[in-house]
């Protein structure tokens, strides 16, 4: 690998129709993680494919090795990974992950790398393979405040998503009809409790925006040419 970006693609071709969706353990001192109460909530088919859900360890290295291996178990057309954003006030479809771990706070293990390569000599970074504009569209038409979000942070979550589509790119390359990325979601309401000031979503309206956003994706084989920048 060379240390360039890999660009997006328009791979979407659905021989498999298994649908792998992976959510967090708690961390940061919560009791629920959102993303794994969205997987709970999720439908067991959609859009005529198979969803099956993975829960994985909030932990540099291991949380890869989990979705890695839920990946080979299934052999899915989609991998969506989520997590929680908390502070955020919208799904977050993810555009990209960068090459680094760098933690301001310990994962569920007490590891706190900084500055260090995801995958040694990888690319600098990963788009997203699904089609992140069509998702955050049939998100907002279902009344789920969705947008496209330009920073997967530096944390466990762009730990996974860069190491999936890694993984993807690396352990099935040529194989076009894998796609995979990562949503955001904010904190459910129930955590913003005692957090003035602090967006939250009930886990209800989390569901239904990642239920929309996987049939869309299902069904989108070249994403919608929309601007969805930002100007920061």
């Amino acid at each position: 690998m060379d240390g360039k970006v890999k660009g997006p693609g328009t791979r979407s071709k659905g021989q498999d129709r298994t649908v792998l969706v992976t959510g967090f353990d708690p961390f940061g001192g919560e009791s629920i993680n959102p993303s794994w109460q969205v997987c709970e909530r999720l439908p067991k088919t959609i859009g005529g494919a198979r969803v099956v859900t993975a829960r994985i360890p909030c932990e540099f290295r291991h949380a890869m090795d989990a979705v890695a291996q839920a990946v080979d178990r299934e052999q899915p057309s989609l991998v969506i990974c989520l997590g929680q954003a908390g502070g955020r006030a919208h799904l977050c479809v993810e555009r990209v992950a960068i090459n680094v771990d760098d933690a301001r706070m310990g994962d569920n293990a007490g590891k706190s790398p900084i500055d260090e390569a995801i995958v040694k000599g990888g690319p600098a970074a990963y788009f997203s393979t699904l089609p992140i504009k069509a998702m955050v569209k049939a998100m907002r038409e279902a009344g789920v405040p969705a947008s496209i979000s330009n920073s997967a942070g530096t944390f466990v979550c762009n730990h996974v998503m860069y190491g999936v589509l890694h993984y993807v790119d690396s352990r099935f390359r040529g194989n076009d009809t894998i796609r995979a990325g990562f949503i955001h979601v904010p904190y459910s309401e129930e955590q913003v409790l005692d957090k003035p000031a602090i967006a939250g979503m009930s886990v209800a309206t989390m569901a239904k925006g990642v239920e929309v956003g996987i049939a869309a994706a299902l069904r989108t084989a070249t994403d919608l040419k929309v601007s969805e920048g930002a100007l920061d």
